[in-house]
């Protein structure tokens, strides 16, 4: 036998070219584009509309209102400790309407709310113009008491809302008495 015609005999073997499969690659590149775009979308500030006249401002913790508001429609709620309520209407400096402190629940807050909010919808003849609740949690409140007196507005149907964050002076006085 002759080496050249062994040699030639010999079966070659066949060079395979691979395939690589980048449906998975692609998958996760969409899956991660996906993921960033959310990211982004949810990392910008976001800012909600506090449901005022449109002639109503917040000044530092001051709401200035034009002639369209009536301070009969105010109710302010500041939440202190103790799971207690200090409600007043209208505004402190502005209306000298004794302060009630109230408790959570049925017979505390909601039953005033209640009372107060189909007072003014009597008096102004109008569902929209329904009372105007300013919720003013103070250092000593909990999320707890700001959780509660926000579900107390879904139950007493109050659409009108806004939580300011800073107490006057007078609030202050009073809260701290």
């Amino acid at each position: 036998m002759d080496v050249k015609n062994h040699i030639e005999s010999k079966p070659r073997a066949k060079k395979i070219n691979p395939k690589i499969d980048l449906t998975s690659m692609v998958s996760i590149s969409f899956l991660l584009i996906v993921f960033f775009m959310v990211t982004v979308e949810l990392s910008k500030p976001h800012s909600m509309n506090l449901g005022l006249p449109e002639d109503c401002n917040i000044d530092d913790g001051t709401i200035r209102c034009g002639s369209c508001m009536n301070s009969d429609r105010i109710i302010t709620l500041l939440l202190d400790d103790n799971n207690k309520i200090i409600c007043f209407s209208g505004l402190i400096g502005i209306d000298n309407r004794k302060p009630q402190v109230l408790d959570y629940g049925k017979n505390g807050i909601r039953s005033e709310l209640l009372k107060k909010n189909k007072n003014i919808i009597e008096q102004f003849g109008d569902y929209k113009r329904g009372a105007i609740v300013i919720i003013k949690p103070t250092s000593k409140s909990n999320l707890g008491n700001l959780v509660s007196i926000l579900d107390e507005m879904s139950i007493c149907d109050i659409s009108t809302y806004a939580i300011v964050n800073d107490l006057t002076y007078d609030e202050f006085n009073l809260v701290s008495k």
